[in-house]
This record gives C-alpha cells, sequence and structure tokens, in this order.
C-alpha cells in the first residue's frame, strides 16, 4: 500500500490538564512569533529525521498533519495550541474528541501549500514522510525558509526495528518543545504500565503466527518488522510472520503468504475498503483454502491509526492481546 496518504480504551485523558501558560515560541532560531524573553527551559535544540531546529520557546501556532501527530498533541493538552490540522484515517478517540472539534480542519487530506502557509503556523508536525512532500510545496527545507519549524514522526527515519524506546523518543521530544515535559512524561508512564499488563497476561501463552493483512489484491501490503506494528504484534503474544522484512510496510506475494502458513489475520482498518471486503478477499481466494488463519477464519482488527507510532500503541496491545488470547481478558 502507498504511504502517500496519511497513512479500546483511550489513554489518560490529559486533554483536561491545565492548559499550557501564555508563554509565546519560536518556530526556531531567528524565526516568527518568538518572545523577547526566553520561556523556562529555552531555548531548546533538538535533532529530528536530520533536521536540527533551535526553538526560542514553545510552538504558539502549530499544524498537524496525520492522525497520530494531531492524537499526541492533544493528549498533552495542547489544543490551544492547534492552529489547523489534516488528514485523519478514522475518527478521533472519545476522549479527545471535545477538544480536537475546537481545532480548525485545514483539509480532509492534505492542505495545500497556500492553505498550509495561510494558517501563519510557526511548527508543522507531521505523522508521515507523506506530510513534507516537496512536490506540492510542503517540504521541511522550504518550510524553514518560511521561518516554520518541523517534525517528522521518528518511526519514519529510524534507524533500525522501531520499538517502545521510539515512542518513548517521540512523546518525550514534542513534550519537550511546547514545554510541557512533566505531561509527557505522564503519558509515557500510562502507556508503559498499561503495556506491561498485558505483556504480564500472555508471556506464558503460545504465540500465534500472525499474518497482518494492511490492503493489495495482486500483492498484499503487509507490516515489516521496522515498524512498531510489528513491535506491537509481539507486545500483544504473537509474532509476525513478516518479521523479516526491514521496512515498517511491503509487498509481499500471496505464495510467501501460503509459505508461511499464518494461524491468525491482523486486518488493518481504514479507507474505503471495509474489514468484511479484506475478509471475504481472503476467504474467496482458493489459493489461500489451506492457510490455517484462512481456514479457520481467524480474524483479528485493528484501525490502522492504533498502528502507528502515537498515544494509542497500548490500546493497541490492548485490543489485539484481548483478540489473541481472550482467556486472559
Amino acid at each position: 500500500m502507498s504511504r502517500s496518504r496519511a497513512v479500546l480504551r483511550a489513554v489518560v485523558p490529559l486533554v483536561f490538564l491545565v492548559p499550557l501558560a501564555a508563554c509565546g515560541g519560536s518556530p526556531g532560531e531567528g524565526g516568527r512569533g518568538q518572545d523577547t524573553a526566553a520561556a523556562p527551559g529555552f531555548p531548546y535544540t533538538v535533532t529530528n529525521c536530520g533536521v536540527t531546529s533551535t526553538f526560542q520557546g514553545p510552538p504558539r501556532r502549530a499544524v498537524t498533519m496525520n492522525q497520530h501527530a494531531t492524537e499526541l498533541l492533544l493528549a498533552l493538552g495542547l489544543q490551544d495550541r492547534i492552529v489547523g490540522s489534516a488528514y485523519l484515517d478514522d475518527a478521533v478517540l472519545p476522549a479527545y474528541r471535545p477538544a480536537y472539534d475546537t481545532v480548525k480542519v485545514l483539509a480532509k487530506e492534505y492542505p495545500s501549500k497556500e492553505t498550509l502557509l495561510g494558517a501563519d503556523p510557526d511548527f508543522v508536525y507531521g505523522g508521515y514522510s507523506s506530510a513534507f512532500d516537496k512536490a506540492q510545496g510542503r517540504d521541511r527545507a522550504g518550510l524553514a525558509k518560511s521561518g516554520i519549524n518541523s517534525r517528522l514522526n521518528v518511526e519514519y527515519c529510524t534507524s533500525g526495528p522501531v520499538r517502545l524506546d521510539q515512542l518513548k523518543t517521540e512523546i518525550t521530544e514534542v513534550a519537550r518543545i511546547f514545554g510541557v515535559p512533566e505531561r509527557g512524561a505522564e503519558l509515557i508512564a500510562d502507556e508503559q504500565r498499561r503495556i506491561d499488563a498485558v505483556t504480564t497476561r500472555v508471556k506464558d501463552k503460545p504465540r500465534p503466527a500472525v499474518f497482518v493483512y494492511d490492503s493489495g489484491d495482486a500483492t498484499a501490503s503487509t507490516s515489516g518488522g521496522g515498524g512498531i506494528g510489528n513491535e506491537i504484534v509481539t507486545l500483544s503474544g504473537g509474532t509476525n510472520v513478516f518479521a523479516d522484512l526491514k521496512d515498517t510496510f511491503g509487498d509481499v506475494s500471496w505464495e510467501k503468504v501460503i509459505e508461511r502458513r499464518p494461524e491468525v489475520v491482523l486486518i488493518y482498518d481504514y479507507g474505503g475498503t471495509t474489514v468484511e471486503a479484506k475478509k471475504q478477499r481472503l476467504l474467496n481466494d482458493p489459493a489461500l483454502a489451506g492457510v490455517p488463519a484462512v481456514k479457520n477464519r481467524r480474524f483479528v482488527v485493528l484501525p490502522l491509526s492504533s498502528a502507528v507510532l502515537g498515544v494509542r500503541v497500548a490500546d493497541a496491545v490492548e485490543s489485539l492481546g484481548r483478540q489473541l488470547h481472550p482467556d486472559t481478558a
């Protein structure tokens, strides 16, 4: 599946924490909107996906692109700092919905360069690398020339497999950028507590072989070993049959799926193709009839927005853990 498009129980609703004090922030060294007096803890310099930015104070006018970027800022109680958002894969978590409803939606998918700049942001936060498409005029270098700092979710620039360490990095650095490190620490602690509870319950259980079915007909788009999706399967008590793929997502042949004999199919739910349609594509393929997961009709489901590096990781581990090991729920 192309990543050119943006792409349970809610985490502790930190959106109800007291909003940030009205201390301004720049989009970077010499950028717009910086206060003459530095905010506590600033200036702050961070290197993200090869781009180094210096913040003289917390961003005041952030634009979030992709659901997991938007939800992370909402989880940190920063809805008052978001001047625009774009590109959801599904509904915002219920705990964040009241805060999200106060945020302006710039575009159903990615905004044009003109729309993005029209929001007058001092910071742009993208969940997928496609958020910063140079051909569309949204590249990070171009934004920097306009005095706008940016950040890309580290899942798309991590060298090696993405684990919980990268989730902690993402939350910690974003919270630090906005001057609310204590909120980031609380969120990390809650995610870890919930994940630990699942891994404890499933640690002695058999680990079924899981094939992640994202999309595809001639070939299958699946979750490789490079992304947080692989880690979610592992933490939930399963084994990803395509963990040897280095990328976050990859295309594999159906022959490979048959060879690896998955016991469970994990379907990612999003977009215009329903979960039921994906099930029927597998069930109606005679070549897959002997695959244990298909033969036994053992399907489990996660929304795509829960299978990326963001505040839904604990949600995903809890949900998938229950589905793979219902006797431990």
